[in-house]
């Protein structure tokens, strides 16, 4: 998912790089190397990206129609 909407470069930097308070100071995939659920690590990428609710809840559909309708607004 993090690839859908950050690009595939850009998605694996925030994961590596991103440090994130929500996750008690520590990157995206340290937090899931640690066991953090992937839901709880998206929600704080979210947050600290500035991600709207459309996109916190591509999962739960289809996630091109998601993008467009994102994309509209």
């Amino acid at each position: 998912m993090m690839d859908e909407v950050f690009g595939a470069g850009y998605a694996r930097s925030l994961a590596s790089d991103l440090v994130l308070g929500a996750l008690g100071g520590r990157t995206a995939q340290q937090a899931l190397d640690e066991g953090e659920p992937p839901r709880v690590v998206w929600e704080a990428l979210c947050d600290a990206t500035g991600q709207s609710e459309a996109t916190r809840w591509l999962h739960r559909g289809d996630t091109k129609k998601a993008l467009r309708r994102n994309a509209r607004r």
